[in-house]
């Protein structure tokens, strides 16, 4: 592999917030993040149904799982890597679970809590919630059953899945506090 080659495959992914593709956004600060998950963590607890686990799909759920952790008072947590969107507005047909895969041996009978941050097409929450709902998880050869509910800060009216608690729908683009700026590379350090 060429030099150029391998700087070309390293391109870091880009989701469209820092360009100028879509001028009308919803602006997430961090202050607003603050309160929506506030919010949706209060309807989680509101329902009367508490999560034992949170699993946040990564990247964009990580951070709104952290933080409905520590609000509702939930330790145990996990992550499922999702690959859906592949660059700006593009994406695979369906969603792929990517390696490492997460430890479920001490999920049988749990309640668990998926979090991330849109449920943009629906796809990748679908797909994971019915991997945890109908199918239950692969442990070694032996299937087991979850208690699974979703939560997202935004959902898009286009979503072919509707979560469980939903902190705001909207149809725009959204900027996301931990994602609009850029990607920092070797290249931009060098000023």
């Amino acid at each position: 592999m060429t030099d150029a080659n391998a700087t070309a495959s390293r391109t870091p992914f880009d989701d469209g917030a820092t360009s100028e593709a879509a001028p009308d956004r919803e602006e997430l600060t961090w202050e607003l993040f603050g309160q929506a998950e506030r919010e949706l963590s209060a309807q989680i607890v509101a329902s009367g149904w508490m999560p034992d686990l949170i699993i946040a799909i990564a990247r964009g759920g990580l951070i709104p799982a952290g933080a409905i952790g520590y609000a509702i008072g939930v330790k145990a947590m996990g992550s499922m890597n999702v690959e859906f969107y592949t660059g700006i507005g593009e994406t695979l047909e369906e969603p792929v679970i990517l390696p490492p895969l997460m430890d479920a041996s001490e999920l049988p009978g749990k309640r668990v809590l998926v979090v991330d941050d849109v449920a943009d097409s629906g796809k990748t929450l679908k797909m994971v919630m019915e991997l945890l709902r109908h199918q239950g998880l692969d442990l070694g050869g032996e299937n087991v059953q979850v208690d699974a509910r979703s939560a997202v800060i935004y959902r898009k009216p286009r979503s072919v899945f509707e979560p469980d608690y939903c902190w705001r729908e909207t149809d725009k683009w959204i900027n996301f506090p931990w994602s609009v700026l850029p990607v920092i590379t070797p290249g931009s350090l060098q000023g």
